[in-house]
């Protein structure tokens, strides 16, 4: 089954806990903390590959789990990183957050990105050894890895597209000039997938794509629906097929430019060759008077080819001008996948307390983290946390606040009394 779209969740491993952990030999006296650090949770991360084609395998399994981190241990051996989960996608899977941002588009094979980071693991008290701490009893929790919901949405690259209403012989001229072998008839949604072929053509290859049959409404989500139109967003040239028996060549023409235009304003401006399909068996004075309707249309103009793909009429000028609009293009706009755009990340230094009653609430993203690898059952470690408020500002703003004693200090969700 054909899969261009799926959600799906990713979780990061945690890491592993910090241990607090003193040397314990004979004949040694206070040995010195030898608690080890947790190992890093597994990262969730995804692959471009060639190999795979469609999204299917994620249809039923959304769930993209890596492995946590262990725990450290005495004699500061640090606990086994988590392994991470690869996967492979097909090239030309862009990747959305739960706001519909892209967040890597992957349009090269090989390609790989960690869609998920795995936490870190919390320090051992080993860690915590100094001058003036020499038995420290403080151990850190291992972080949380990475939880995202995401969209997975196959864009296929191809450098051509064949577009046209259903049936207008868009497979069988694919399946003439590829080596492609898509499935025919003579009615209409045969497609009900895109489908690719390597065209040769004077010691180059193109790649194709066989758009499914548009109509009317398509870019609302009528017949086939818009599923499939954000396949030609990669082309660089359309080949709009229009059947030449059709009773209004001209009509048909303008739903599927209508329909690319609602979709996005630049499909209905990508450059494009209109094939006039089926012209075998007309004769030259109906084949002119269908080319002449088509020619009122003024975006047309010089654009437009008769051709038959069944008998192979016509397909040598159409792969040569096909050929030649592509040479015509900047290298930038046919080589270079999609731009990101450009995040700003906050500092993560940056904190805010705010007064709620008898509760002060303190955010912040490095904060937040420390609070997260804090074990508040211990209260050394809470008294460290309480260090590094105190040396970041954020104790001396509560005081400019007014808190006091007993009231209440919460950090992403952990609560401590003043």
């Amino acid at each position: 089954m054909f899969v261009d779209k799926v959600e799906l969740r990713a979780n990061a491993g945690n890491g592993g806990d910090g241990v607090v952990s003193f040397r314990r030999e004979r004949y040694i006296d206070k040995g010195g903390p030898d608690g080890g650090d947790g190992g890093k949770g597994g990262d969730v991360v995804v692959k471009a590959s060639h190999n795979q084609n469609t999204l299917a395998k994620f249809r039923y399994d959304r769930l993209l789990k890596a492995e946590n981190g262990k725990p450290g241990s005495k004699q500061k051996k640090t606990g086994k990183g988590g392994q991470s989960l690869t996967i492979e996608v097909p090239v030309g899977t862009a990747i959305y957050d739960s706001e519909k941002k892209v967040l890597f588009d992957l349009a090269n094979d090989g390609q790989t990105e960690v869609i998920a980071k795995g936490g870190k693991g919390g320090f051992g008290n080993a860690h915590f050894t100094s001058s003036t701490r020499q038995t420290p009893r403080i151990a850190e929790k291992g972080e949380d890895g990475e939880e995202k919901k995401l969209t997975f949405e196959l864009k296929m690259i191809a450098q051509v597209g064949l577009v046209g209403l259903p049936n207008a012989g868009k497979s069988t001229l694919l399946g003439k000039i590829s080596n492609a072998k898509p499935e025919i008839a003579s009615y209409p949604f045969t497609t009900i997938r895109p489908n690719l072929g390597v065209v040769d053509y004077n010691d180059e290859s193109i790649l194709v794509a066989d758009i499914p049959g548009l109509i009317e409404g398509a870019s609302e989500g009528k017949g086939l629906g818009d599923e499939f139109l954000r396949h030609v967003e990669r082309t660089k040239v359309l080949i709009h097929v229009i059947d030449i028996y059709s009773e209004s060549i001209s009509n048909d023409y303008q739903v599927i430019m209508n329909e690319l235009e609602s979709y996005s304003k630049d499909l209905s401006l990508k450059p494009q060759i209109v094939a006039l399909n089926k012209i075998d068996g007309l004769s030259d004075s109906e084949l002119t008077k269908k080319i002449n309707e088509l020619s009122k249309i003024k975006s047309i103009k010089n654009k437009l080819l008769p051709i038959s793909a069944k008998s192979g009429l016509g397909l040598e000028q159409l792969l040569k001008q096909t050929a030649k609009l592509l040479k015509r293009q900047k290298p930038s706009e046919a080589e270079t996948p999609e731009k990101l755009p450009v995040i700003t990340l906050e500092s993560d230094d940056k904190w805010d307390v705010i007064k709620l009653e008898s509760n002060y609430i303190v955010s912040g993203k490095k904060i937040e983290r420390f609070a997260n690898r804090t074990d508040f059952n211990n209260p050394h470690g809470v008294q460290r946390l309480m260090d590094i408020m105190k040396k970041i500002g954020i104790m001396h703003e509560l005081k400019r606040m007014g808190i006091e004693a007993g009231q209440t200090i919460e950090i992403n969700g952990h609560k401590i009394t003043y």
